[in-house]
């Protein structure tokens, strides 16, 4: 189903990553974005590959998983509407941390780090508030891990 742009204005404005930013901004980073579209199963992204762009999730579910030494793969969250991912590589230039794979039909909006530049460039008002958009997100993420290793750490230890 095509998102016509007064849509999906709206539903960028609603999510953490476009807070802030005044029309104009919103309307250039609409203009850099790249829909793309996974079915049931398919990966979006793969753990230790190369990575140079994030999504913005508008439609379906994901989970975001990582690989184990033991090779188990561990669940590390769920990803639904107005939630994004693949930041880190774009502000530590690694390779991808996780692997994402969509659980329902899903559609995204790809932003490349070559676009987010080309705001730097063009709108630094926007990419400043862009990364401030990024930093409270990791925050907010780093937070939780924070609370569920401390909640681990109260867990009884087998003899």
């Amino acid at each position: 189903m095509a998102v016509s742009s007064p849509d999906l204005k709206a539903f960028l404005l609603a999510t953490p990553f476009f807070g802030g930013l005044s029309d104009a901004s919103l309307d250039l980073l609409i203009s850099m974005l790249v829909e793309r579209r996974f079915n049931v199963g398919a990966a979006v992204v793969t753990e230790g590959e190369p990575g140079r762009s994030l999504f913005i999730v508008h439609s379906g579910q994901l989970v975001v998983s990582k690989l184990a030494d033991s090779g188990r793969v561990i669940r590390m969250a769920g990803l639904g509407p107005g939630d994004f991912f693949g930041e880190m590589t774009l502000i530590e230039m690694q390779n991808r941390s996780a692997s994402v794979v969509a659980e329902s039909p899903t559609v995204l909006y790809e932003l490349t780090a070559k676009k987010l530049y080309t705001c730097y460039k063009t709108d630094i008002h926007a990419y400043v508030m862009v990364m401030q958009n990024i930093n409270r997100e990791l925050c907010r993420r780093l937070r939780r891990a924070d609370d569920r290793i401390a909640e681990l750490q109260m867990l009884p230890t087998s003899q």
